[in-house]
């Protein structure tokens, strides 16, 4: 009898803590909402949910990691100036990071939040402010399936975009997806360059298991935070309790394996583990930087069952797969892009998903925030405030100012439609030192001089050669001007 009151009690008890923090993060989100603008406060403040309130905490539940992460790194200063304004000075924020269903699902749950057994509590970090947040660290599988798949609900199929650079990985994790474990793509290691979707599409094919076979544990997880981990287990004298962990999944999906490069202990960790789920028939899904061919620090035997399944890369997406992301991504923000600005960002950014994205991202943020509409010259703050080398001495701005000057011609003529020998043979060297010294594509480089094709800039190229084959004098003009640029370059 007395336990049953007090269960009654702390039902009670939580349910004031609820309702109490319910009406607290409800004045915060009202001045948050006047803060941010409305896209921004749809896409990252109205999916938190209050937890509880005591002692002057507030807990708010958040989606994934990749969302504590966001907010933490994009909007802490807003997000401590209205705990501060609603719980005075000494207010403080925790997170709950979990991945729960959507209300609407038949089979949602509410998370464990508040586990009876001690040795199932959530653990609480420390984030760069201070404040905490909660990672679950049960090894129960129950518990697995309801708060530790850490996947981002945002990375599915629909939103990742297919192109001729991606289609083979895609088609691969899509068969995966609809049948974990029961494909020869086992293990399937997707591998590319930094910011051309790894990550997404190894968590597409999570969210899709999930969706559609939700009795199945799905465990994402860097090669970072597992080798921290596996640390941890060390210290503690937890080495069985932290394998027997990763077994209990059904798939395991494990983010940039290349951290492993050199750590025997954690390989020789791996290496069992990766054994004992392949030899059951679980799913293995990887991402590397390079190719399993081209990782060092490794033991053999472990690159050797890298190579059992099958191996896909994603490799830079051509001009027309980035103007398709770039229209996905600001459909998902709920916002129309002009044409001019679609193809002006396409141009310039050919090397990385991962920065065509944050420029969308700061191009609505300025938009929302500053109450101006998206143009040029909006895309042009934007990129010069993300991609780290647009402003490089040697880009294609520098080069055409160089030429006109050199050939006593301005940057419009060279833009213009004109065919004047003079103009012309300065718009070709131009095009010929933008194609030899940036990283542009050839459409690019046809953008910044009145939007001509590929194929111009190629007979500008052909021109070029051809001249300083042919004509001693110009050769020795370009040799000049290559001087220039090259100290211009140092």
């Amino acid at each position: 009898m007395r336990d049953v009151k007090e269960n009654l009690n702390n039902f009670f008890i939580i349910m004031i803590e609820i309702k109490d923090s319910k009406t607290i993060w409800n004045n915060c989100i009202s001045q948050i909402r006047e803060m941010v603008g409305e896209q921004s406060f749809k896409t990252w403040f109205e999916p938190i949910v209050p937890v509880s309130l005591k002692d002057n905490v507030l807990t708010i539940q958040v989606p994934s990691m990749f969302f504590y992460e966001w907010l933490e790194e994009h909007y802490v200063h807003v997000l401590k100036h209205v705990i501060h304004s609603e719980l005075g000075p000494n207010g403080r924020l925790e997170y709950s990071i979990s991945n729960p269903l959507k209300p609407s699902d038949n089979n949602a749950r509410t998370p464990n939040l508040y586990p009876s057994s001690k040795s199932h509590m959530p653990q609480q970090h420390k984030n760069n402010t201070g404040e905490t947040y909660h990672t679950y660290a049960g090894n129960n599988s129950k518990d697995l399936l309801d708060l530790e798949s850490a996947l981002n609900p945002n990375y599915t199929f629909e939103s990742f975009v297919e192109g001729d650079c991606n289609r083979l990985a895609r088609s691969a994790g899509w068969a995966v997806a609809n049948k974990p474990g029961s494909t020869a793509f086992n293990p399937l290691m997707i591998y590319g360059k930094v910011g051309l979707g790894k990550t997404h599409l190894v968590q597409a094919i999570g969210n899709h298991i999930k969706k559609h076979s939700p009795s199945k544990v799905v465990l994402y997880i860097s090669s970072e935070r597992f080798a921290n981990q596996f640390m941890e287990a060390i210290k503690n004298n937890m080495i069985r309790e932290f394998s027997s962990y990763f077994m209990k999944t059904d798939i395991l999906i494990f983010d940039d394996v290349q951290f492993f490069s050199g750590k025997e202990k954690t390989q020789e960790i791996f290496f069992h583990i990766f054994n004992d789920l392949h030899q059951a028939g679980k799913q293995i899904i990887m991402t590397s930087d390079k190719a399993p061919k081209d990782l060092t620090g490794f033991q053999e035997r472990l690159l050797s069952r890298f190579k059992w399944g099958l191996t896909a890369d994603l490799q830079v997406p051509d001009f027309e797969t980035r103007m398709a992301i770039i229209n996905n991504k600001a459909m998902a923000e709920g916002i129309e892009i002009p044409k001019d600005v679609l193809e002006y960002l396409a141009y310039s950014i050919d090397t990385n998903v991962r920065e065509l994205e944050g420029v969308i991202i700061s191009m609505v943020a300025h938009a929302s925030l500053n109450q101006k509409p998206i143009d040029l010259e909006l895309a042009k703050q934007a990129i010069q405030s993300i991609v780290q080398n647009i402003e490089a001495e040697v880009g294609i701005d520098y080069i055409q100012k160089f030429v006109a000057e050199h050939f006593n011609v301005t940057i419009e003529q060279m833009k213009d439609k004109t065919r004047k020998r003079e103009i012309v043979v300065a718009r070709q060297v131009a095009m010929y030192f933008a194609k030899e010294y940036t990283n542009m594509s050839l459409k690019s480089i046809g953008s910044h001089f009145g939007n001509r094709d590929h194929s111009t800039v190629i007979h500008a190229l052909q021109s070029i050669n051809d001249l300083m084959d042919t004509d001693r004098k110009f050769n020795a003009t370009m040799q000049e001007l290559i001087k220039k640029i090259k100290l211009k370059s140092l």
